[in-house]
This record gives C-alpha cells, structure tokens and sequence, in this order.
C-alpha cells in the first residue's frame, strides 16, 4: 500500500504500526520519527512562520483563513508522482493542514481511485480510535491493537497513581501572543497526570482567553506548549507571557512551576505520542517546584523565575 500523510500526527501514527516504507509522502511539518526527511514533502508552508512572532503568525493565520484561503500548499504535482492508494487528512482545522477542499480536488485530477480518510479526534479516546481504524485500512490490526492497549494501561497506571494526591489547578496555554488555552484531548491530559486543567476546553477547541483569565484562575501550574514551536523556540518568546502585569504573583511563577513543553511531539498532535504527554505532565505535577528535571531536556524545562 502507498499512503500519503497530510497529517504530522497520522505520520506518527503511519509510522508506529510498521509502516514507515509505505509512506510515500508526507506534509512539511512531518518531524519524527527520525530520518522521515527522506520523504518526499508534498505540502509547503504559505507563510515564512519561522521568521515571525506569536502574535505576527495569528495575525497572518486570521488573515488568511478569513479571507477563504489556507495557509499551507498542497504540490498537486508531488502528490500525483506519489500515485497514494490512501490519503489521511483532516476536516477540523485549515491552521493545522491543508485544506480539505484542496486534498478533494487533487484526488479528482489524479483520477486513480485514491481512498481518502479523515481524521477529527477530539479526545484521547478518540485518538487511539483512530490508530485503529488506520490499523484497519491498512492491515495492520493487531499492531494498532498492541499500540492501543499499551496507551490505556500507561493511561490507568498515571491514573491510579496520581488518584489520592492534591491536585494542582493548572493552566495549559497552546499560544503565547494572543494567549489561548488548550483543548481537545489537553484538559485529559491533564486530569490523567493528577491535574485540574481550569481554562482549558474539554473535547471543544482551543480558544482565546485574556490574561484576566489566567490572573483570576491563579493557577498553581502554568504549562506552555505552543501550537508548532520547538522548546528552543518558545524560551525565546517568553516575554509574551512573562512580561504580562501580575505574572510575578502567580502561584506558579512565585513557587517556579511554570513550564515548557514540547508541545508538537506530545501535546498538539492527536497521535500515539500524547500519552508519552501525559507522563510528562505527571512527572511535572510531581515536581516541587524550583528545579525540574524532566526525563529529556527535549520534552520540557522550567521557566526560571530569576
């Protein structure tokens, strides 16, 4: 089978039930796991986002999408080369993929009978859904049943042992200029890692919030993951949460409790890897405050309060 990935979490998906050689393209955001550069990219980024700021890549994004284009291109030319017997894609959100619209009209000129998938997860449960049903339409099924069962038991382990601590109040902010919380599959995140998400939308999309929110929450946790940005890449951006008035007199900046996280290989992308997410969160929650020491440096760090 030749699978084409208009997704960077269906790659990840793709990619953990044994499938890696069968992908025979993918979007230009697809980063692990490791050596799939050698894909061909069938999509580009409209958009110069790596040379702009939070709040210049919100203004373009709203530009964009409210003016009825999308910001990601679609190689109708690369995608036809590929000649995919199945195409995953999504519906839910042009800032996140191309254009569905756009996947439908291509599949229509290549004419070659390509099965097109949608993927709309809005949960955790939903999630590992979907590595099922990738697992049935590509014959994989006891892979993707093996990969289910072990994220429900890693999921019941953090349950049951965060389950008689306090839980922290806890804020996850998926955009740093303007400031949205996270939702979807977050807020579950956090409840499985011993927190209580106080912002974030439950199985409903992120949203805008104003910083009266976050100051009127006073949450104990503060976890940054921004939507598409490496770690490195939201350390230099702090000051748009940083510089905020009252944000020295958030419990969790005073006790060092506010942190960054990957948020693209854990936390954005409705994939395998969000309960690897979920653990780090644990492993956060679990920390006293001051200095973290996460697992890799590469899945989260503490915000120093110095």
């Amino acid at each position: 089978m030749r699978i084409v990935s208009l997704l960077p979490s269906a790659t990840d998906i793709v990619c953990t039930l044994g499938l890696r050689y069968s992908l025979v393209g993918r979007t230009h955001e697809c980063d692990w796991p490791p050596g799939i550069e050698a894909v061909p990219a069938v999509t580009s980024d409209v958009l110069a986002t790596h040379e702009m700021s939070s709040r210049q890549i919100d203004e373009a994004i709203d530009g964009s999408v409210h003016a009825g284009s999308s910001i990601y291109g679609l190689d109708i030319e690369a995608l036809d080369r590929t000649k995919p017997d199945l195409i995953i894609t999504q519906e839910l959100c042009e800032v996140c993929a191309v254009s569905y619209k756009d996947v439908q009209r291509a599949a229509r000129l290549m004419d070659v009978g390509t099965k097109i998938v949608s993927l709309e997860p809005t949960s955790l449960d939903e999630i590992l859904d979907n590595i099922l049903l990738v697992g049935d339409l590509t014959g994989t099924q006891a892979k993707a049943q093996a990969v289910v069962d072990d994220a429900r038991a890693r999921l019941a382990a953090l349950r049951e042992a965060s389950g008689a601590k306090p839980r922290p109040r806890v804020v996850c902010v998926e955009w740093l200029d303007p400031i949205f919380a996270g939702g979807h599959w977050v807020p579950e995140q956090v409840d499985a890692a011993g927190g209580d998400d106080v912002l974030g939308p439950r199985n409903k999309p992120s949203y805008e919030i104003p910083w009266r929110d976050v100051i009127d929450a006073q949450p104990e946790i503060v976890v940054l993951m921004p939507c598409g940005m490496p770690i490195d890449r939201t350390m230099r951006e702090l000051n748009a949460i940083t510089s905020r008035p009252g944000y020295e007199d958030l419990p969790a900046a005073r006790d060092g409790r506010v942190f960054v996280v990957d948020g693209s290989s854990f936390f954005n992308r409705p994939g395998p890897r969000v309960v690897r997410g979920a653990e780090i969160l644990f492993g956060l929650f679990s920390t006293a405050g001051g200095v973290c020491e996460p697992p890799a440096v590469t899945e989260a760090c503490t915000v120093s309060t110095k």
